[in-house]
């Protein structure tokens, strides 16, 4: 097939940063089993994922620049935006226009602020990942994986970018196979890595190589020094466990794959991790219908202890995906009270201060994650 640099054919899998390996199908005579890159047994207290050399996180120096977020803008929520706001809920501005019945989606800040990720889904194909500049302008397509009708193209889905550390890697999830309408699950899906410019794509993680159906893996973010990658793994009907969620880290050379939060506390979507490399935000959420409130805000530390709560609990709220600011001493995230649309908020980093940024009832704004000031 002719793809970015990497070819999936059961002939050819190369490597990246050492023992990081391609994706080559479904073939796992050419894969790692699931038993050496699957899921971890539940722990209430996961295995330490940080090695006591591990280098330690750069000193934060970065300024809070405007957050970014997905905005619906229709009640049925069919129709989606990358939007930018600052802080302090001024000049709002749409930087895509989606056609309808398309949804940009998962923003993702390149380091110097300057760029968004994004990826886009439209009602008749599956998602792709783009590009788009801070003020705006035309938005680019990342070239795709797949460019032909090859069995491990089918269906491909490219979603949830999210840039490196020095901005010149884009962690991304990638999903292909047959598709289960009664399950509505995928065949496959897995951690990618590729050069920012889409070159070179390499698979990072194989927990549904030797499991098809079981899960979808998406949602990445890097470690403040790069080396390496917290992400979100979803089960589904014939998962293990069943319809439940989890997050895990791996590191950025495809070793040292661990469960950071027990399935019992359904940590789900994107982590965030702080600037100082000490702590991953997370959101949990109920088990039930997407957007159902009861879910929480909390922060863990790289080896899995600690595990503290930000937000009340019990709640009848909808918390939706939180983020750090590049200075590390606040948060930024979405609420929505018991029947209202979600909205973006900041607080402090330790969950006091809680403070309103957009205040746009006739929409869904939510994913909102925090750039850097580029002056």
């Amino acid at each position: 097939m002719r793809g970015r640099g990497v070819s999936y054919g059961a002939a050819a899998c190369s490597l990246l940063l050492g023992s990081l390996l391609t994706g080559c199908g479904a073939d796992s005579n050419l894969m790692p089993s699931a038993a050496e890159n699957g899921p971890p047994a539940d722990s209430a207290s996961p295995a330490p994922i940080v090695d006591a050399a591990a280098p330690a996180a750069p000193a934060v120096t970065a300024r809070n620049g405007l957050i970014a977020t997905r905005v619906f803008l229709d009640p049925g929520r069919t129709t989606g935006a990358i939007f930018t706001v600052a802080p302090d809920g001024t000049g709002k501005q749409q930087l895509t226009q989606p056609s309808a019945d398309s949804v940009d989606d998962h923003p993702d800040w390149s380091p110097d602020g300057r760029t968004i990720a994004f990826d886009r889904r439209t009602a008749a194909g599956p998602a792709r990942l783009w590009t788009v500049g801070a003020t705006g302008g035309e938005p680019r397509q990342v070239p795709q994986i797949c460019q032909d009708e090859a069995p491990d193209c089918l269906n491909e889905d490219e979603s949830t970018p999210a840039f490196s550390p020095d901005g010149k890697l884009i962690a991304f999830s990638r999903a292909w196979g047959a598709l289960d309408d009664q399950q509505n699950q995928i065949q496959y899906s897995d951690l990618f890595v590729m050069n920012a410019d889409g070159s070179n794509a390499q698979r990072l993680t194989m927990l549904t190589n030797d499991k098809p159906y079981s899960g979808r893996v998406d949602n990445a973010t890097w470690s403040p020094d790069g080396t390496q990658l917290a992400f979100a793994y979803r089960t589904g009907a014939t998962g293990q466990p069943a319809d439940s969620t989890a997050i895990f880290v791996i590191n950025a050379d495809g070793t040292g794959l661990r469960q950071l939060t027990p399935w019992a506390l359904r940590a789900g979507d994107r982590p965030s991790w702080s600037p100082d490399g000490t702590h991953i935000l997370f959101t949990t959420y109920p088990a039930g219908p997407d957007y159902a409130p009861g879910g929480g805000i909390y922060t863990v530390h790289p080896d899995g202890s600690a595990v503290t709560a930000l937000t009340p609990a019990p709640s009848d709220t909808f918390y939706g995906v939180a983020a750090y600011s590049p200075d590390g001493q606040q948060v930024t995230f979405a609420q929505a009270p018991s029947g209202a649309n979600a909205e973006v908020y900041t607080m402090k980093a330790d969950g006091s201060a809680v403070t309103q940024v957009t205040n746009t009832p006739e929409e869904w704004e939510s994913r909102p994650v925090w750039g850097r000031a580029t002056q």
